[in-house]
């Protein structure tokens, strides 16, 4: 069973990959730190202990770097991060690893990431890395989830090593349940809504006031949304929609658990609100074809009193 890295944060993979490279190379593996240019790599200076063997290491300057994603079962194959469009997460990265390889700065480049690599697309990356950064192709490494499963398993003290407490993850949600509710209930929110606000159990306005959502945020969000509301609530009311009335409590109880646990003190829910829907589109593929509808359906939780503070909470 793999390692969950997606539950982990930037800074938290990073910590993963500064002891999986102290592990291959040696102490001397310096961590994460914001390069010239603003990226941020891992740095080591020598002879490797054991990468990649220890008959053959690799020697000079190693530029390590991690690239996190949220999301689940995502690959290095796809356009976004491996393609050869400009936009791509790797064509990016290229003019800078080519620029440090110029300049002295870089003799060999291994990138980490919680992606699945593949055995095509891993040498196809591999040898176009190379060829456009203009070092040798044996002097390009690239790991993957695969890659990353048997460091842990052979070092299983990694982890503790990293530091890594769940407790001080991110405010990741689970998107099954509200996935399904979304294909279920999608045409039916594709439809044109009629605005009729629907009667506040507490006014908006004061639950924004209690649970620090700016006016704006929350003008913009009744602007777009609040049209939606009455179809949500007759859609969730139907006896036979039961069970997807059933899917949206229990997506309800997950994030209202750990929006409590995981919220700062500081945070507006404007940063919570916009967290929620960065991960749920970035995690499944159902939401990120339709973020409009995650959004209203958001919304709905919160106008709702479903998530959030209500006035009771507040007063305690």
């Amino acid at each position: 069973m793999s390692y969950p890295y997606e539950d982990l944060d930037d800074k938290q993979f990073e910590r993963l990959v500064v002891q999986c490279m102290r592990k291959l190379f040696g102490p001397g593996v310096q961590a994460f730190a914001a390069g010239r240019d603003g990226g941020r790599d891992a740095l080591f200076e020598g002879t490797a202990e054991r990468f990649p063997s220890t008959a053959s290491p690799w020697e000079g300057t190693t530029v390590g770097q991690a690239k996190h994603t949220l999301g689940t079962n995502r690959h290095f194959s796809e356009p976004s991060f491996g393609g050869t469009a400009d936009s791509s997460a790797i064509s990016e990265e290229l003019p800078r690893i080519k620029k440090l390889a110029e300049n002295g700065e870089l003799t060999n480049y291994i990138l980490f990431s919680n992606r699945r690599l593949g055995g095509v697309f891993g040498p196809e990356l591999t040898a176009r890395i190379a060829e456009e950064a203009n070092i040798a192709k044996e002097r390009v490494f690239l790991v993957g989830i695969e890659h990353l499963d048997d460091l842990l398993k052979e070092f299983p003290e990694i982890v503790a090593l990293a530091n890594i407490d769940p407790v001080d993850g991110p405010l990741l949600v689970s998107s099954a349940d509200l996935a399904e509710l979304i294909l279920a209930i999608g045409d039916e929110l594709g439809t044109p809504a009629s605005f009729a606000e629907p009667v506040d159990r507490v006014s908006f306005e004061t639950k924004n006031a209690i649970n620090s959502m700016t006016p704006e945020f929350a003008d913009e969000l009744s602007r777009r949304y609040m049209g939606r509301t009455k179809q949500i609530e007759e859609f969730l009311a139907d006896p036979g929609n039961a069970e997807h009335l059933a899917r949206y409590e229990a997506a309800v109880e997950d994030f209202q658990l750990k929006i409590i646990a995981k919220r700062q003190s500081h945070q507006t829910f404007d940063e919570v609100f916009n967290h929620l829907v960065e991960v749920l589109v970035s995690r499944d593929g159902v939401l990120a074809r339709r973020p409009s509808l995650v959004r209203a359906m958001l919304f709905y939780m919160y106008w709702h009193c479903d998530i959030g503070m209500g006035v009771d909470a507040a007063s305690k």
